[in-house]
């Protein structure tokens, strides 16, 4: 599945790159056209994650897989039949809600297959993933260098592959065993009836500590939306600088993803990593305030330090996230709470880049209260956890790989 993740970024980043362009020189949209269509197709994308961990409840967890990238190939060789708008939004609709799904439905393979080494199982799928990103990124970079509707094409003809070659791959995956409860239920032939299964909708605590995910996911939006933005509106760094931060976020994440995994290897330890997530979101956004006083140097030292550090940020609440809303989720609708989980990050990709161009334009006074807001979740959200943790029927047991 590691290989299948990495075959995933790979496509990944040569039709990401080049999607907006594509729906403007291929299919000839304008400006406002294309965002209205990435953010009608995000929207649609934020029900991917419930209904693919609903689904992964429902039937056997690698037939869903298998069943999400066959649509994702199939929505986006669509997007080549037609120059239609309406049908184009449509298309990259569907594409988006198993794209959506696919992130909840990993994290569930691995919770399922690696059991307690679950974090580094994730932290290790993390690194491959932005190394394939990477390569995707290059190859998309040298189509786009040539510019021809062919090259256009051919960068979307090639990830749809990759989701085929996927599927291929996946068909030879060994399905991974549910948790205990489920497969007692399953088996069982007592004539009693059994409860329902918990409902995610209903538990408030968990949604809770899902609204305070969606404001931890905002460093994805930081620095990928907002840093560029603040780069060429607010200081004086050159503009070429926003690449080069990105390129330092990928080779971080390849190079301390993996070794940082220990420091989450357990629930409590994860929930422990949230007081120095605290300082890292209150040291990042106060380097961005500082990238704004002036100075071509200051503001290239400030920017590579806030880049850094909202880096480091970033892995931490991954190992973070990865465990905490695993351990939370009850046995018996595992799915179920970790695509609610999913929510977070689908919410946060719709709405974060609108709230930082708003940040972006209200000044450098505006990153210590959004710095001040996330210090803020983390302490909300240490104390519903502890709260949380203390009842043992939310946590998922352990199961050691030499079990499946």
């Amino acid at each position: 599945m590691l290989l299948i993740g990495f075959i995933d970024k790979c496509g990944t980043g040569l039709w990401s790159t080049a999607m907006a362009l594509y729906f403007t020189y291929v299919t000839g949209l304008g400006l406002g056209q294309v965002g209205l269509l990435i953010a009608l197709s995000g929207a649609a994308g934020i029900a991917g994650a419930p209904l693919g961990g609903r689904l992964a409840d429902r039937f056997p967890l690698v037939r869903v897989i298998i069943c999400t990238q066959l649509l994702r190939a199939a929505a986006l060789l669509a997007l080549l039949t037609t120059d239609n708008y309406l049908l184009l939004v449509l298309f990259s609709a569907a594409g988006a809600l198993p794209d959506r799904a696919t992130n909840v439905l990993t994290k569930l393979y691995a919770a399922r297959v690696a059991g307690p080494d679950r974090v580094r199982y994730q932290a290790v799928n993390r690194t491959t993933s932005n190394i394939g990103w990477t390569l995707g990124g290059l190859g998309a970079a040298a189509a786009l260098a040539v510019g021809s509707t062919t090259a256009f094409q051919l960068l979307l003809v090639g990830d749809a592959l990759s989701y085929l070659v996927m599927a291929t791959l996946t068909l030879r995956c060994a399905e991974p065993p549910a948790p205990a409860s489920s497969r007692v239920a399953a088996s069982s032939t007592d004539p009693t009836p059994t409860s329902k299964p918990s409902n995610p909708w209903r538990d408030r605590g968990f949604l809770a500590f899902t609204a305070g995910e969606a404001v931890f996911f905002l460093h994805d939006s930081i620095l990928q939306v907002a840093l560029p933005l603040w780069i060429v509106h607010a200081t004086d760094a050159p503009v070429g600088l926003a690449p080069l931060l990105m390129v330092v976020n990928s080779a971080l994440v390849v190079l301390f993803q993996v070794p940082l995994s220990r420091f989450g290897a357990t629930t409590d330890a994860a929930r422990r990593l949230l007081g120095p997530l605290a300082g890292l979101f209150a040291a990042g956004t106060l380097a961005l305030a500082v990238s704004a006083l002036g100075g071509r140097t200051l503001a290239i030292t400030a920017l590579t330090t806030a880049a850094v550090v909202l880096t480091f940020a970033e892995m931490i609440h991954t190992l973070v996230s990865w465990e905490i809303s695993v351990a939370l989720a009850p046995d018996d609708a595992q799915g179920a709470y970790l695509g609610v989980h999913g929510l977070a990050q689908s919410t946060q990709r719709f709405a974060g880049p609108l709230l930082m161009t708003g940040l972006v334009s209200a000044g450098p006074l505006a990153w210590p209260f959004l710095g001040a807001a996330l210090v803020a979740t983390t302490a909300a959200q240490n104390r519903l956890v502890r709260r949380r943790l203390a009842t043992p029927s939310l946590s998922v047991p352990k199961v050691t790989v030499s079990e499946h």
